[in-house]
């Protein structure tokens, strides 16, 4: 069978939260990653536990779109739909290119699944997928027949039809099963028994497609033209992680992260946990606040304090966090944004935070915060976040959120000689004349970091109001005014120590500036690209630092006639900038638990300058 050549394919893997579909993505991932394919992927995970097993609500996707060009979305539409049942085809067919390609489990769309699906009559059979290119595999009978002598219960044997799916995907896409044999081999060493089934099953769907006209076409993607280096792929929160082990050999300090599990910030405990070698220590409280205390008390007591969750739990973490300002030490807050107010929607992503960031805290109690905009952007984020925190002697908000978390990309990883270092504005310790100030502060307002057991630095701090340079406690009405405003111009003098925005794409000055924040990056990039092509005086600008912004962002908003601001939250950037530079913004917003296709923005782009 002939190969026909792409430039990008987009996959979706989709399921019940039982089938697999997120270790199939994973797997398939990899295979491309280590082929030389530049990716992206987006996971989307049904918010209950356990939904029933074939409903709506317990469907499982996993999409990916890879190239040989550069990619920088998981695509707006797949080419290739895999439905491992009759939700998963339900929920997922609008995700779906006209002429499409759908793979459909014919078991999956037996009386019981078609009932939980809303489905009067079996998709498969009634002619209305006439649009697409549809191939019906009884996945779960082959999966039965290829380990009808394994040995296996029933049930064990079906937890292994994803392996089905997977080896028949690499043959359609001329992809070698070697990648995904060495993770089974690895992964089910000590079980014999299961390591032969996926494996005998991963081998059963690859020969499946090499001896059998199940399909018209099979594809093939040449590998990217990426820069030179050593990649990986890594998601966000993998990055996240090795990030902050980064921070902590720069600076020289220990890193300790306290946290509670949250979705979907756990796997950072999770990850930070297996770097015992580089002396991490990870704590689990018994809630949030415990978690963020016990980071202040090791910032306290000179390590780099590290907390992290998602928007409920930061909620909790507030009156910490004003503890930790106050008190002028090094924290860093990860909060890995999820959609909605109070336990809202656990698995969905949205930008719904960044006032939480800006003012989720009483008394006027001001943060630097940064955002990252890709999964391996995380990791400079992370680095960057900890050298404020370190060197401006602040607690610093990092914002992530579900997608960048849980999505993944190839990452060209730099070695220890590559990354900046980190100074920690440390005392001097030893018996001084004078008395030590620990309120005393250089020229950027920082004050120097006394380290319990430090020879003559003796001191006290506290929540209680301060007094200027001693530390005091103080109820005098024109020192606490002083200290509001010294607080707060210690974070905007933190704009001195940061680059000057620059465009992604574009020309300064034009009919259109388009700014984003975050996980819009990459579909804001490639909708601006498309603009730019066409001829349009457009350009995109996104920002990391949020507070406190760039010092040249006014004069860089200036130049353009309109600006338009992508946000997945009701717009909350765009009030932010309007209110600090009265100047006239459009916003656009989706707050549907969904990141934006570049489709979206482009259509928006269009409309504006018609």
């Amino acid at each position: 069978m002939a190969l026909t050549i792409k430039e990008d394919v987009t996959v979706l893997f989709a399921g019940d939260s039982g089938d697999g579909m997120q270790l199939t993505g994973n797997m398939f991932t990899d295979t491309h990653a280590h082929f030389g394919n530049d990716l992206s992927t987006f996971p989307n995970f049904p918010a209950e536990i356990r939904a029933p097993q074939g409903s709506l609500a317990g469907v499982s996707g996993f999409q990916i779109r890879f190239g040989s060009i550069e990619i920088f979305t998981p695509g707006d539409a797949c080419d290739v739909l895999v439905a491992m049942n009759a939700a998963a085809l339900k929920t997922n067919l609008s995700a779906l290119k006209n002429s499409g390609i759908i793979i459909a489990n014919s078991s999956g769309f037996d009386s019981k699944n078609l009932r939980l699906a809303n489905y009067e009559s079996n998709p498969l059979e009634s002619g209305e997928l006439s649009g697409y290119q549809l191939y019906t595999i009884d996945v779960t009978k082959l999966t039965r027949t290829a380990l009808s002598e394994s040995g296996l219960g029933q049930k064990d044997i079906d937890r292994t039809k994803n392996m089905f799916v997977l080896g028949f995907l690499l043959w359609m896409f001329d992809r070698s099963p070697d990648g995904p044999t060495e993770y089974i081999n690895q992964k089910f060493k000590n079980n014999e028994l299961v390591r032969t089934a996926n494996l005998n099953v991963l081998n059963a769907g690859y020969n499946f497609g090499e001896t059998t006209n199940t399909v018209s076409s099979r594809y093939a993607v040449k590998p990217a033209k990426l820069a030179p280096g050593k990649y990986r792929s890594v998601n966000g929160n993998q990055a996240l992680s090795l990030g902050l082990v980064a921070a902590s050999e720069k600076s020289g300090l220990q890193l300790f992260y306290g946290s509670y599990p949250i979705t979907p910030a756990s796997t950072l405990l999770h990850y930070l946990s297996s770097y015992k070698n580089f002396n991490v220590k990870t704590f689990q409280a018994e809630d949030e606040i415990a978690a963020v205390c016990a980071a202040i008390g090791a910032s306290f007591g000179g390590a780099l304090g590290v907390t992290g969750s998602s928007g409920p739990g930061v909620a909790l973490k507030g009156e910490a966090i004003g503890l930790a300002m106050i008190l002028e030490l090094p924290l860093l807050i990860c909060n890995v944004q999820r959609g909605g107010p109070s336990t809202g929607l656990p698995t969905k992503t949205e930008q719904s935070d960044l006032f939480q960031a800006y003012y989720g805290r009483n008394g006027e109690a001001p943060v630097p915060v940064i955002a990252a905009r890709s999964p391996s952007d995380c990791f400079w984020v992370a680095l960057e976040a900890a050298r404020i925190a370190i060197e401006h002697m602040t607690p610093v908000m990092l914002l992530s959120d579900g997608y960048i978390a849980n999505g993944s990309e190839p990452w060209k990883y730099p070695g220890s000689k590559d990354l900046p270092g980190i100074s920690p504005p440390l005392a001097k310790p030893g018996i001084r004349e004078e008395k030590y100030l620990p309120y005393e502060r250089d020229r950027n307002l920082v004050r120097k970091w006394a380290i319990p057991g430090m020879e003559g630095l003796i001191h006290r701090i506290g929540g209680l109001e301060k007094e200027e340079n001693t530390g005091n406690v103080s109820y005098d009405p024109v020192n606490h005014e002083n200290m509001v405003k010294v607080r707060a111009k210690r974070v905007e003098v933190i704009a001195d120590s940061i680059p000057e925005l620059e465009l992604d794409n574009g020309s300064p000055g034009g009919e259109l500036l388009v700014i984003g924040w975050g996980s819009t990056y990459g579909v804001i990039k490639a909708a601006v690209k498309n603009a730019v092509d066409k001829g349009h005086a457009v350009a995109h600008a996104h920002l990391r630092y949020l507070n406190p912004f760039p010092k040249n962002l006014f004069e860089l908003m200036s130049g353009f006639d309109k600006i338009l601001i992508p946000e997945m939250n009701s717009g909350q950037l765009k009030h932010l900038l309007q209110g600090k530079y009265l100047i006239p913004i459009e916003g656009m917003n989706k707050i549907r638990g969904i990141p934006f296709t570049s489709k979206e923005i482009e259509d928006k782009i269009d409309s504006i300058l018609s």
